[in-house]
């Protein structure tokens, strides 16, 4: 009975599960306004979209009143759609796929302390593994935390792979803060042992830009990798952990042309 009565002050006195806990709810909230705004974006391309053509507008279509400005980002729209849904389907990151992490060489999921005494803060128990990285649900909270603003991922591909980009994807920020997003990170190539490592490129995850951000890739060799090695060096603030909610791992096999 004393342990139960002590159970919730001890959990009161855990900033850091509340402290995620806030953000979660200002994630969620910031997710439902985002979201609303996305679907009239998305209507709005949507009636456009059938009366473009590759040199312009159809002399028919009831939207060349347009300006020229206007035309012009619906096309860009159309590109950057276009690119996006080719690069998923070349994701090698895919758990449903076959990507595997490999925990020797991945850093520690961040872990809360005293959670085990909170009822209502059970789920806070035990972190999402890393390999949440690999699955496409980032609903917000759904993400795998890591120890403070450095730490890696290593992930397995399933197949030997020529890289030529990585997506990395955190939540939508609006006029909240996404402070445990990462910041500067490396990505390289890897050998089976860890022996060698080719750098793929340096680079920085903008909070200021959209969710999705995809990182074209140098490998002037080219080389075959299994495995990928995302390096985070930063994150955007937050002192207690960094969170990453999706990577994904873009190129063609080693025997494709």
């Amino acid at each position: 009975m004393a342990e139960d009565a002590a159970g919730p002050g001890r959990c009161l006195e855990n900033r850091t599960s509340l402290a995620l806990l806030r953000e979660q709810a200002q994630e969620m909230q910031l997710l439902t306004e985002q979201t609303a705004h996305l679907s009239v974006e998305m209507c709005n391309v949507k009636k456009v979209i059938p009366h473009l053509v590759e040199e312009g507008l159809d002399e028919q279509d009831p939207c060349k009143a347009l300006p020229g400005v206007e035309v012009q980002q619906t096309k860009q729209a159309m590109s950057q759609t276009s690119w996006e849904d080719r690069m998923q389907v070349s994701d090698w990151a895919l758990k449903s796929s076959g990507a595997t992490i490999d925990r020797q060489r991945t850093s520690k999921s961040y872990e809360w302390e005293d959670n085990w005494l909170c009822g209502v803060c059970w789920f806070l128990s035990a972190a999402n593994p890393p390999d949440t990285i690999l699955q496409p649900d980032v609903s917000p909270g759904h993400c795998w935390p890591f120890q403070g603003s450095r730490g890696q991922v290593v992930i397995r591909l399933p197949a030997q792979i020529r890289p030529t980009a990585v997506t990395v994807q955190h939540i939508l920020k609006a006029s909240g803060t996404i402070s445990s997003a990462p910041r500067d990170f490396t990505v390289s190539g890897v050998d089976a042992e860890g022996e060698e490592e080719t750098l793929l490129g340096t680079f920085m995850y903008d909070e200021e830009k959209e969710a999705i951000q995809t990182f074209p890739l140098k490998n002037e060799l080219p080389r075959a990798f299994q495995y990928i090695k995302l390096l985070i060096q930063s994150n955007w603030g937050n002192p207690e952990y960094t969170c990453i909610y999706r990577v994904q791992v873009h190129g063609k096999r080693a025997n494709q042309n």
